[in-house]
């Protein structure tokens, strides 16, 4: 049986990826009891086992009729089903997927090192040249608005290949380019095709694996946007070291090209209601019954408007929802953050201690082992959201706080470790490991903050985390081109100081809304919220063999159904 509970508990976050279809079959409250029966495919008589039925008591006689010619899956361990795919293929899947995002993410940043070259080959100003980090982290923001509806009509795998190949295509003229105007607006044009793997991607994941098997796959996935920005420069300023700068955007095309090549060859369509579609044309040509159809057919409403309401109702949220601003907010200022030491890092450690270029990406050393250990630590937030809910007697969006808590602790923490260390008397070291607190906090941070969206906003989670991705891309296009006159005007502990300031001005977020948040979403428009929960009382833990029945994920799911407006 497909409940509004076991359709939206499957949701998980990432950075721009929940399973679209999932939140929306939770949206329209798709319920009812799935079961198969043998229907004539041809004049024949012949029973065709595909077609299933959705019958409910009340249904009108023509709807029964319709519903017999609705096409499914041949029972919950059908092979044709993602989820019944072999592990060694769902990994490979995964693993593609996150890589993708991993090299768009890398490719955002891996720039800074050719400031220098842009500058001498096109005689201009450095804040002109560091325009092109800013106008690619817009397009990664702005494109997941387009590519998750398109994605719902014409599945994910053609998404990405259509991605990655103009992807590729635009970074030709950035790495050719004869003037600063083609490199800046291909790298808008860069951003905006390449981001299909920051939303779409972790789509793709939640396809393959089971909510209990979920949580591996999407840590991976969840930690590539990160972990790309720290590689960038890394690697950037060893290539420009020997080589010109041209050859940072021509190793990015090599990989572009060899993820493209991956994806052509290992990973498959898995949005369930596409396959279904697919499944019901192949039906119609071999029985000769133009009645059979699957669910996404029938859906009346048209690409332009999906887009347009993809587009409106992340803003809705952003601006008539409280918890939804105020948490996008802090992680829109957190990843600014992470993009201004794009700038900052090279100011302070080349001036302040004498390092060289190639060796001024080490120092993002230390942010990128805090961002890992921050993900190690998911089984421990696992298992104390599931304490949580034992205790009190069920499940709630805000036992996913927990986690962006701790780290919205550790965040100023490492930002005034930093700001306080940066002269030159301080060994270089020292600003360098500060770098771990930051980064650990900022994976706390938004897993947290995806993880509580995703659940608090069950029917528009893939709105809410469109908006959180819209605005936290704005604040990281926006802080690099100040970073310059920041640091020359307050001087590198107080510029520094001043982002630490910013942070310690959002950390009460996830306390209040941890404390408040089921009062806010009692009152909300969008927000779901158990009516159960108020007034209940913590229970005495009992074991974990005893509450299986909480997180429990039907697997008689015959019908999978496209999402709705």
């Amino acid at each position: 049986m497909l409940s509004r509970k076991a359709a939206s508990s499957s949701s998980l976050a990432s950075t721009d990826g929940v399973d679209q279809s999932r939140s929306d079959l939770a949206a329209n409250g798709i319920s009812g009891n799935n079961r198969r029966i043998p229907r004539p495919s041809d004049a024949s008589g012949t029973p065709n086992p595909d077609v299933v039925v959705n019958k409910e008591d009340g249904d009108s006689k023509s709807a029964w009729e319709d519903s017999k010619n609705v096409v499914g899956w041949n029972g919950p361990d059908d092979p044709a089903k993602p989820l019944n795919f072999g592990s060694f293929r769902k990994w490979v899947a995964a693993i593609i997927c996150s890589t993708g995002a991993l090299c768009v993410a890398c490719s955002s940043s891996i720039y800074t090192a050719t400031y220098d070259g842009l500058e001498k080959d096109f005689d201009v100003k450095e804040i002109t040249a560091i325009t092109g980090l800013t106008l690619f982290v817009f397009g990664m923001g702005a494109g997941p608005m387009l590519y998750a509806p398109l994605s719902e009509f014409y599945g994910r795998r053609i998404i990405y290949i259509l991605s990655f190949t103009f992807y590729l295509a635009f970074q030709f003229p950035v790495g050719f380019g004869k003037n600063i105007t083609s490199v800046l607006v291909n790298r808008l044009l860069s951003g905006l095709a390449g981001s299909a793997f920051m939303s779409v991607a972790g789509g793709t994941v939640s396809d393959l694996f089971s909510k209990e098997e979920l949580s591996k796959p999407m840590m991976v996935f969840t930690a590539a946007p990160f972990l790309g920005p720290c590689l960038g420069p890394l690697l950037g300023n060893f290539i420009t070291h020997k080589l010109e700068w041209r050859w940072a955007i021509y190793v990015m095309m090599i990989w572009t090209g060899a993820m493209l090549g991956l994806i052509l060859l290992f990973v498959p369509e898995t949005y369930a209601p596409v396959l279904l579609r697919w499944k019901a044309q192949k039906l119609r040509k071999q029985t000769g019954n133009n009645e059979l159809h699957a669910p996404i057919e029938k859906i009346e409403r048209s690409v332009i408007r999906t887009v347009v309401v993809s587009c409106q109702r992340p803003f809705q949220l952003l601006f008539l929802e409280p918890m939804v601003f105020c948490l996008c907010l802090f992680t829109a200022i957190l990843l600014g953050i992470m993009y201004l030491f794009f700038q900052a890092f090279p100011i302070v450690f080349e001036n302040n201690h004498g390092f060289e270029k190639q060796y001024v990406g080490l120092t993002f050393m230390g942010m990128l082992a805090g961002i890992i250990l921050g993900v190690l630590t998911e089984p421990f937030w696992r298992s104390a959201y599931h304490r949580l809910s034992l205790r009190y007697g069920g499940s709630r969006p805000e036992f996913r706080l927990p986690q962006a808590m701790v780290g919205a602790v550790f965040t100023p923490i490492g930002i005034f470790w930093f700001a306080f260390t940066t002269y030159k008397s301080v060994h270089f070291v020292v600003p360098i490991i500060a770098g771990v607190p930051f980064g650990f906090g900022l994976i706390l941070v938004f897993s947290g903050v995806f993880t509580y969206l995703v659940e608090a906003y069950r029917p528009y989670a893939a709105s809410a985390l469109a908006a959180n991705g819209f605005l936290r891309s704005s604040f990281a296009a926006v802080f690099p081109l100040i970073s310059i006159p920041m640091y020359d005007n307050l001087g590198y502990a107080w510029a520094s100081a001043l982002l630490g300031f910013l942070c310690l001005g959002c950390m009460p977020f996830p306390f209040l809304f941890y404390k408040f948040g089921p009062y806010l979403r009692k009152r909300s428009r969008y927000a779901w919220t158990n009516q159960e929960e108020e007034g209940t009382q913590p229970k005495p833990e009992i074991s974990h063999a005893a509450s299986s029945s909480d997180n429990a994920q039907t697997k008689d799911r015959y019908i999978e159904k496209g999402p709705e407006c």
